[in-house]
């Protein structure tokens, strides 16, 4: 079905509905229209990194863990497999009238955020700090959950928070982001440009803050100026939860509920998550609202019902509930999870010599943890290997005995029964002055870093404090540390953390994420050499004692690897394999003036002379010479995922568009400037080849 015949539909459906009845369509939870055999439904569903919060989906990485395998193919697979399960879950429902919260079709992701701040508790949520990696990935994602089958959308996207939204959790009912023009249109707004006019995304959700005043919900600049008129969105509008209610509580931008729904309404906000719109008809009786804006409303949200095909019977009926965490998506899983995992430091201990150890101790609060597999807005695993577990199964197959101590809570003891502080650290440190190996898992969880609302402890609204492990942590660290023996330290968290005290005496440093159910199994593959880590940091981990401005500074100054000037603990890209490739040869031919004109394709032939097969990722970069208006340092215009056997040679083509040569004024306009680039091609930001043009 084409938008165009589903908006004849829906405006023919919605004529018949009176004011009333279309208001009530426009509330999350809309009521059914029995006379008109409009059955109810739930705008409200989560699809962040498989189906959530609607009992037992497959439980993909985290979307940090996402960002970093920089594979836009694995993120239309994932995608695709949480839509078909979706479609099973809606199925298996809907005979029963259950059309309840998380139970329908309009997923309300992929979050696209820029992870702008490292403190940023819902960071995870995001592909990382990159507008291009982050518009890549983001488009990946939106095709594979609006997959077509017999002519219907398998589930409807949602890109959101637009826009400009990064934190602060505690402060963001109330916050007013001020970017600058040109930070707003070079930084924040690219991957939603290209999810509306690429990737044809079927919502948009607003977020909570202002944007240089103007709360993201009614937004006129935003939802009409740009999203509407400048990009020619055509799909639905969606409040964040209850932020149609902050304009008269928090942002004071209106002092009743009907002036906030009607506000919200007139700017174009088609659906209200959350209790607001119950005032609509209020605003209408009061000539705050016309019909015909209700109806408008109406109109494009039956129009995405009409796109899913809730009226009409298809093959997408018959998808089974057995598709459900069922085996092939389970693998697919596993692959992300493989592919998702960054080693930071590796002397060569990893790949695990087994010989070479008769005792393994696995210690820390996240190694028998299922809380740092999945980070939040997750399902419920159909299966579920803690990083222990994963282990474990490698020692009880080689004979290899295992030590486990929890080591310490995540954060700090609890105050009934325990005897001393931090009581548990003994028996891991004798654990491991008892074992060949030690194997430390450490980091946070969605306990700690999060949702305001969903968090708990200690750190403020889920934004963290600092870029350190708890203080617990670092006790166990530095005592498990002083036994001499050899460790390995496995980070789960969802942001970047300053491990670079450990780097010296650790053997080897791995950044897990949260790395979904199949978490422990893809972990101890990689340990134990069966897989190999190939993820790439999607954001800088910096040092804990870098300068970073204040998180309610919107600015881009000294924020990502774009914009810093000091060297960070470990730069955007950055992640060792257990072989390496070189590069050899970077032809480039092209002028600059070529390049401003059109998309251009340059050739990287590399090479794997190491004992392992590699899987990488080439990484091109481009900085503009000569102008004032580049960012500082090199930014990514181009990333393939490559593999070679070892002994294998390769040719590869990266294709640079010609966007990657504009630049953005301060008055927010793309232009071309300069007097010639820099073009420079390896497996980090801090890359090996360059060529100016």
């Amino acid at each position: 079905m084409t938008r165009e015949e589903a908006s004849q539909k829906a405006e023919a459906l919605v004529a018949q509905m009176t004011v009333e009845e279309a208001a009530g369509q426009l509330r999350y939870k809309a009521p059914a229209i029995p006379r008109l055999n409009i059955p109810e439904y739930n705008w409200w569903n989560e699809a962040l990194h498989g189906v959530a919060r609607a009992g037992t989906a497959t439980c993909f990485p985290q979307a940090i863990g996402m960002g970093a395998t920089f594979d836009v193919d694995l993120l239309h697979r994932i995608a695709s497999a949480i839509a078909v399960e979706t479609r099973a879950k809606y199925n298996a429902y809907s005979p029963h009238n259950d059309r309840t919260q998380y139970k329908g079709l309009t997923m309300w992701a992929p979050n696209i955020n820029i992870f702008r701040d490292p403190r940023w508790g819902r960071g995870q949520e995001t592909y990382g700090e990159d507008p291009v990696l982050t518009a890549a990935l983001g488009c990946a994602f939106v095709e594979g959950l609006q997959t077509k089958k017999d002519g219907y959308m398998m589930t409807a996207a949602c890109a959101k928070h637009f826009a400009v939204h990064s934190g602060p959790e505690g402060l963001r009912h109330e916050f007013d982001a001020r970017p600058t023009d040109k930070d707003l249109w070079e930084t924040y707004l690219p991957a939603f440009e290209a999810c509306v006019t690429k990737a044809n995304v079927e919502a948009v959700m607003g977020a909570y803050n202002r944007t240089n005043g103007e709360p993201c919900c009614a937004h006129n600049y935003l939802m009409n100026g740009v999203l509407r008129d400048k990009w020619q969105f055509r799909g639905h509008y969606v409040s964040d939860c209850w932020a149609i209610r902050d304009f008269h509580e928090h942002h004071m931008v209106t002092k009743k509920p009907e002036d906030s729904a009607a506000l919200a309404l007139k700017m174009g906000c088609d659906v209200n998550c959350g209790c607001t719109y119950e005032h609509l008809m209020t605003a209408y009786q009061k000539k705050k609202v016309t019909a015909e804006e209700i109806k408008r409303s109406a109109v494009r949200l039956f129009t995405t019902r009409f796109l899913l095909g809730m009226f009409d019977k298809s093959g997408l009926d018959e998808i089974p509930y057995s598709v459900v965490g069922c085996k092939e998506h389970l693998e697919l899983a596993y692959e992300t999870a493989v592919k998702s995992c960054v080693l930071l430091k590796n002397d060569g201990i990893l790949p695990l010599k087994t010989e070479h150890y008769k005792t393994i101790a696995v210690i820390g609060p996240n190694a028998d943890s299922a809380n740092a597999l999945v980070g939040n807005y997750s399902g419920t695993p159909a299966r579920t290997i803690t990083l222990l577990e994963g282990i474990r199964a490698y020692c009880d197959a080689l004979d290899i005995q295992l030590h486990y101590g929890q080591g310490c809570q995540l954060i700090k003891e609890p105050r009934v029964g325990r005897p001393q502080e931090n009581y548990r650290v003994i028996e891991a440190a004798f654990a491991a002055e008892n074992s060949d190996l030690v194997i430390l898992c450490v980091g946070l969880d969605a306990t700690l870093e999060g949702e305001q609302g969903d968090t708990g402890n200690e750190f403020a609204s889920g934004d963290k404090p600092d870029l350190l492990l708890p203080k617990v942590q670092r006790e166990l660290v530095e005592r498990v540390l002083a036994t001499g023996k050899p460790v390995i330290i496995l980070n789960a968290s969802g942001s970047p953390m300053d491990l670079s005290a450990y780097e010296e005496q650790a053997r080897a440093i791995m950044q897990v994420w949260y790395p979904g159910g199949e978490g422990g199994r893809a972990v101890a593959d990689i340990l134990f050499g069966k897989a190999a880590a190939c993820g790439k940091l999607p954001l800088t981990f910096y040092y804990n004692t870098n300068t970073l401005p204040d998180i309610t500074d919107y600015s881009m100054k000294e924020r990502t690897y774009r914009y810093m000037s000091e060297k960070p603990w470990r730069c955007f890209g950055y992640g060792l394999t257990y072989g390496n490739l070189t590069i050899e040869n970077l032809a480039v031919p092209f002028s600059f003036t070529d390049a401003q004109k059109q998309d251009i394709t340059c050739t990287v032939n590399c090479k794997n002379e190491s004992a392992y097969d590699v899987d990488e990722v080439l990484q091109l970069y481009v900085h503009v010479n000569g102008s004032t208006w580049e960012v500082p340092n090199k930014k990514l215009a181009a990333f393939q995922r490559i593999a070679l056997k070892k002994g294998e040679n390769g040719s590869f083509r990266l294709t640079i568009p010609t966007s990657a040569f504009s630049l953005v004024n301060e008055a927010g306009e793309r232009i071309f400037d300069g007097t010639g680039a820099t073009i420079s091609v390896g497996f980090s930001s801090d890359t090996a080849m360059e060529i100016t043009i």
